[in-house]
């Protein structure tokens, strides 16, 4: 045949394939979520996510230790916390000699280096295991917003780089931001999670941390998964608001909302690859249904294809020794 164009020219050797590449994933594109709880020495598996532990704050240390030499640089705490020191106020979240600002303090001042993000929202420490304040069966708006600036500075305060608001309350992002300036924490960042969707794929992270609803569901005040120009009513509101960052979560049934944002808005776009999709992928693998490295690599390929600056996900450890392993 006589073809003038032939693609294959261009994948005849892996040379040429990394040549003309298009999407490229380093260990610098990842943060990684870590799970801390009380105790010390202490190392659980999460049953529901192969591969990923709670750690107590000391062994913490040497988890971080190795993914910093791996070239993970960026980390998003979260805290496990026994029922007695939940309540419905959340006022364990401002404890600065508590499970969650000890911690990043401690990090901090061993690792000056590395940034660490926090989650911003009342379930960690709720009694209703809601991201919001509860009465009569409601999740009131505007209430928890003061609930969560004082949240936010204690975590400032604590030495995290980046707040993200995970709880989805309307107004969150400014009232937040006013506060940490009227606190004088003017560098701190704030990454909005701007479109997360209410969605089936957090089971495994509410496993981790034991802090699943203790009624309803969270479907007024986290997306319908069914829309998408609601997507940037969320995000132009949180720009206007003071956002730093844009962060869809979750991101590989939602990577039509990571182009969508990434088209429309100038801030980074930040992607959570989240527990159930970190699940799926693993639970696959062990029964030998899928090559689970390639489906992760693939997976993570995706969300950067579809326009995130910056990724969340479990897999991080796992995806920065194969590249590594690739220089």
């Amino acid at each position: 045949m006589n073809l003038i164009r032939r693609p294959r020219r261009n994948r005849a050797s892996a040379v040429i394939r990394d040549m003309v590449q298009e999407t490229r994933l380093t260990p610098h594109d990842f943060i990684l979520p870590i799970f801390v709880m009380e105790g010390q020495n202490l190392r659980t598996e999460v049953a529901s996510m192969p591969g990923i532990y709670r750690h107590s704050p000391d062994l913490l240390m040497d988890e971080i230790a190795e993914c910093v030499d791996l070239g993970i640089r960026a980390f998003d705490l979260f805290p496990n916390l026994p029922e007695a020191k939940k309540d419905k106020y959340a006022t364990e979240s401002t404890n600065p000699d508590g499970l969650y600002l000890s911690t990043i303090r401690a990090i901090k001042d061993r690792f000056p280096e590395v940034c660490i993000m926090t989650d911003v929202a009342m379930d960690p420490y709720s009694s209703d295991g809601h991201d919001g304040l509860v009465e009569n069966g409601q999740i009131l708006n505007d209430p928890t917003l003061e609930i969560l600036a004082k949240m936010a500075v204690a975590q400032a305060e604590a030495g995290a780089d980046i707040l993200g608001p995970s709880d989805m309350m309307d107004g969150r992002v400014g009232y937040i931001r006013s506060a940490l300036d009227a606190a004088g924490y003017t560098n701190v960042g704030i990454m909005s999670y701007a479109a997360k969707y209410a969605s089936a794929f957090y089971g495994p992270f509410r496993d981790a941390l034991d802090s699943a609803p203790k009624f309803g569901d969270k479907k007024t005040y986290q997306m319908n998964p069914a829309n998408s120009r609601e997507a940037l009513i969320e995000a132009e509101l949180d720009v206007q608001e003071g956002a730093d960052m844009l962060m869809v979560k979750p991101a590989l049934a939602y990577l039509d909302i990571i182009k969508l944002l990434r088209e429309n808005v100038n801030l980074p776009i930040t992607a959570y690859n989240v527990s159930g999709e970190y699940a799926m992928i693993k639970a696959a693998a062990r029964n030998g249904w899928l090559d689970g490295d390639r489906a992760m690599m693939e997976t993570l390929l995706s969300i950067k294809r579809a326009g995130a600056d910056v990724i969340l996900t479990y897999f991080a450890k796992e995806a920065a020794k194969q590249l590594n392993s690739r220089q």
